[in-house]
């Protein structure tokens, strides 16, 4: 088919005329040659190209799950984008991050174009995926090259305050984490602690200056989010909030 494409666009085909051939012999070579590089390239980058690209785009992700800090390196190396999400609107690095593929993380975070606060189809940056698994030390080198602390909607101490590490909440409240943000019901960084924290974070954020008298959309407060969830011991913890 490539074949008679190129033929179909090359000139030939009209009766032989001997006055003219060596004349437009130099010439029609040229057009010749250039009409068929131009199809070659169509075809090669019409057919052959996306599919390169998908192969690609399935070898760097199941790199990444895979734990294969070297091979993600060398797909990386060919110009794929780092900010690619998955079939599911998950980039890599929220992978590596939620998984723990620490090695595999530390190459995507030095990648060319990395975004460190791009948000995954949850809306989740990597800083909140690193304070919900209680990454301290995935907290810090975030934060340290740039990851925004404060955004709106749901932001990383609210995800923190729910973590097994309360160590990410003093530590992203000392990098300023705005401490009463509203998450989009609003709901506090409080409330979340005291419905599926523990009771460290409950203290912590308490002795910073929580304030647990607020209550979100729905008029609950940080005492209802523990009534709920069964916590007598953290509603015992909790000032009133009348």
């Amino acid at each position: 088919m490539l074949m008679k494409m190129i033929r179909s666009r090359c000139p030939g085909n009209a009766p032989y005329d001997r006055r003219k051939a060596v004349a437009h012999t130099s010439s029609s070579f040229r057009q010749c040659i250039t009409k068929a590089c131009q199809t070659l390239v169509l075809f090669f980058g019409v057919v052959v190209g996306p599919a390169v690209h998908a192969g690609i785009y399935e070898d760097f992700f199941l790199a990444v799950k895979r734990d294969r800090p070297a091979a993600v390196e060398r797909i990386l190396a060919r110009g794929f984008d780092v900010n690619s999400p998955d079939p599911e609107g998950q980039l890599a690095l929220h992978l590596a991050l939620r998984d723990d593929l620490h090695q595999v993380a530390m190459v995507l975070l030095d990648a060319p174009g990395v975004d460190i606060d791009a948000p995954n189809a949850q809306g989740e940056t990597p800083l909140m995926i690193a304070a919900i698994r209680g990454s301290l030390e995935w907290c810090q080198r975030l934060v340290h090259i740039g990851a925004k602390v404060n955004r709106s909607g749901w932001a990383p101490l609210h995800y923190a305050a729910s973590s097994p590490d309360p160590r990410t909440i003093g530590f992203l409240l000392d990098e300023g984490a705005w401490i009463d943000a509203p998450g989009p019901n609003g709901t506090t960084a409080l409330m979340m602690a005291a419905g599926y924290g523990s009771q460290e974070a409950v203290g912590l954020l308490l002795a910073r200056g929580a304030k647990a008298t607020l209550r979100n959309h729905l008029g609950l407060s940080a005492r209802d989010f523990a009534r709920r969830s069964g916590r007598d011991w953290l509603v015992r913890l909790l000032p009133d909030d009348r």
